[in-house]
């Protein structure tokens, strides 16, 4: 098998011109990660500061790293908690892409992901059939629901939260609406390889430009696949490269993307997704439900997605690097 070394990711390139209007940048930490900003503007406020408040009450809903948030108060049992806009606007979400793709994207698998040990707690030492049809009975984004009262119902009080393949992308969205709040029309915003755009790049007057790295990059050496125009879209990858654990006593490897219909942690034919939707929640979340879907349900779930485009790199039968992209993210390839 041809060794997969990157997860592609999306690089931005910027093109200035004399005499072009003068961005504003900035950099931050925010959801485990980095960002950075190139944004338009004619106020002079403390945009970071608007940010960094947006970035706290993203966590303090749906973080699972943070103790005291509410996503962690109900998977620790609390049935009292009323729950805020931002966890009904991500739970509004999940469960459209949850339909969508038939149950393959699933934020309710956060038991697996503890047990796999990609969550944060300590990982079971073994995870037999016994153990997982055990586990399974905890997953399922139709045994929960959001009551009239704000309070959150599930079936079966284990079950437990994890918005993180949403949160992020969701994240961003709401960092975007901050900034066009603030009289802000034209921006980029990248955090954690994940992109949001609004109008365009105003030094070169065009769409702003973004690449995805190959995935036979070297990290000293890297090279890129393709480099593509966005305008007022996001643009969100998931891979597996990176993002695996492996049993010190068996010596088993666990890939990060779960199969919320099966339980296991074994990676599909997919080993990259790069996905260009309308919002980076959406593009986020598709992201990692192509991962877990395989090609050919991607390929079938994608004829049905009007509004969302795919770069997906994957394994044939022989085992050979192949990619797959749709037109639509052909139209949006820069020449």
């Amino acid at each position: 098998m041809k060794k997969l070394l990157f997860l592609p990711l999306i690089f931005l390139f910027i093109f200035c011109e004399e005499e072009a209007p003068q961005p504003k940048f900035l950099q931050g930490e925010a959801f485990g990660t980095t960002y950075n900003i190139q944004f338009y503007s004619e106020e002079n406020i403390d945009f970071k500061k608007g940010l960094d408040s947006v970035i706290a009450v993203v966590n303090q809903s749906v973080s699972t790293y943070m103790p005291g948030s509410k996503i962690s108060k109900i998977n620790k049992g609390d049935s009292t908690i009323v729950v805020d806009s931002i966890f009904k606007e991500v739970f509004k979400i999940s469960k459209e892409v949850f339909n969508k793709t038939n149950g393959y994207f699933d934020p309710t698998i956060g038991v697996l992901r503890n047990a796999y040990g990609f969550g944060d707690v300590k990982p079971l030492q073994n995870i037999d059939s016994t153990t997982l049809d055990s586990l399974m009975q905890y997953v399922g984004f139709n045994k929960v629901k959001i009551k009239e009262d704000g309070t959150v119902f599930k079936e079966l009080p284990q079950i437990y939260f994890d918005f993180n393949a949403v949160a992020k992308g969701y994240g961003i969205d709401r960092l975007g609406s901050y900034l066009e709040s603030k009289g802000a029309t034209d921006y980029l915003i990248e955090l954690g390889g994940e992109i949001l755009t609004k109008g365009e790049n105003r030094n070169s007057n065009k769409k702003w430009v973004v690449g995805i790295e190959a995935v036979d990059s070297e990290l000293e050496n890297r090279s890129l696949a393709a480099t593509l125009q966005l305008k007022n879209e996001a643009m969100a990858s998931s891979g597996n490269y990176r993002k695996f654990r492996i049993d010190s006593l068996t010596g088993k490897r666990y890939v990060h993307t779960l199969n919320p219909l099966t339980g296991s942690a074994e990676k599909s034919d997919v080993t990259s997704a790069t996905v260009v939707a309308p919002t980076c929640a959406l593009a986020d979340a598709y992201a990692t439900s192509f991962m877990a879907l395989g090609l050919e349900k991607s390929k079938t779930l994608l004829d049905k997605l009007p509004n969302i485009e795919a770069y997906l790199t994957y394994n044939d039968s022989l085992q050979n690097h192949q990619v797959y992209i749709t037109n639509g993210f052909k139209m949006r390839l820069s020449n």
